[in-house]
């Protein structure tokens, strides 16, 4: 149960009890699901409706703002996470919420995580063509691990030596869902989509000469990949992949004990 339903349940039994009128109850339900602050409306619902709390994007955000919006959400009782951070926002998040903890590779702030409860099946891997690759396969990892998966990481792997990845065949094929982080042609997605059974997750990343348009020559060959079923997103969208990857392991999980109910009923 969400942190929104227990509030929700919690709200309904004094209600029923007489110890806040229907006025107050309906006030406090509107500002459970969104919270206006001025420069932002923190959408609390999100939790409720998609089983993840909103995530602050520090990307253009100014220090305070970035401070309040992350201390609503945490005295809310909501797992926190933001993307894109800078040390200086860190700084200021920190000085609000002592709790709150950086990963400095990933540009992530993360708080709560106390509250986070494992609702994947599986191990979520990831895996990166490239040393340089890492900022955005943190990104990818961080926002899976919040989201309450297990996950693995391995690094420098890419198609310009592809013995390296061939060594970690057992944790391919033992992954339940795959996230390939590549820059350059992202050879790598078509080699591992090549090789595993289990959804695979393609994230370009801006890294390259000139040629590779900042990404752009990843993201196509990702798209023009020979492998069937892979499936790409954003360039440096390590955080889309995370969240992906996390809604199908959670999904397969919902599957699999659908199917252990149904052998148990026979």
């Amino acid at each position: 149960m969400s942190t929104m339903q227990q509030e929700l349940q919690r709200l309904i039994a004094r209600y029923d009890r007489g110890r806040i009128s229907q006025e107050r109850l309906l006030l406090k339900i509107g500002a459970m699901i969104a919270e206006p602050l001025g420069f932002a409306t923190i959408d609390h619902h999100r939790e409720l409706r998609q089983g993840f709390p909103e995530v602050i994007l520090c990307d253009g955000k100014t220090e305070r703002q970035v401070t309040e919006i992350a201390a609503r959400i945490v005295k809310r009782g909501s797992i926190l996470l933001a993307s894109r951070a800078s040390g200086g926002q860190f700084t200021a998040v920190r000085k609000k919420i002592r709790s709150a903890r950086f990963n400095s590779v990933a540009r992530t702030i993360t708080a709560n995580e106390h509250l986070i409860r494992p609702r994947g099946l599986g191990t979520i891997l990831v895996v990166t063509a490239g040393t340089s690759d890492l900022p955005v396969a943190e990104e990818a990892l961080e926002t899976a691990r919040c989201m309450g998966n297990t996950v693995d990481l391995i690094a420098d792997v890419g198609v310009a030596g592809i013995h390296r990845l061939l060594a970690h065949r057992e944790r391919l094929w033992n992954s339940s869902v795959i996230i390939v982080v590549a820059g350059m042609e992202g050879a790598l997605a078509s080699v591992v989509g090549g090789l595993v059974s289990v959804p695979v997750i393609a994230v370009p990343t801006s890294v390259g000469y000139g040629a590779s348009f900042k990404g752009v020559s990843a993201l196509l060959g990702m798209l023009n990949s020979c492998a069937a079923g892979i499936t790409v997103v954003n360039i440096d969208n390590g955080f889309g992949a995370g969240v992906a990857a996390s809604l199908i392991n959670r999904r397969r999980n919902k599957v699999g004990a659908s199917s252990d109910e149904k052998r148990t009923k026979r």
